[in-house]
């Protein structure tokens, strides 16, 4: 196994469906900016209610991702 050193984020995803899905927004969210992400934890979970029913969930995660390389062009 190499040696990696990692960068961590902190977002937050939401989603009317499901914890799962809401993490899936905030990965995919991520992925529009952030290369290299390797793993994910959850951090929070917490919902939302709207006339006595969950209307949506929300998941704080960590996102760590590797750092490019020195002299990596990609």
């Amino acid at each position: 196994m190499s040696e990696h050193v990692y960068k961590i984020i902190e977002l937050t995803g939401s989603s009317e469906s499901s914890l799962e899905h809401a993490i899936q927004n905030a990965v995919a969210r991520a992925a529009k900016s952030v290369r290299n992400m390797r793993w994910f934890q959850v951090i929070d979970t917490r919902g939302h209610i709207e006339n006595n029913q969950v209307a949506h969930w929300q998941v704080t995660v960590k996102i760590g991702f590797t750092l490019d390389e020195e002299g990596d062009e990609s």
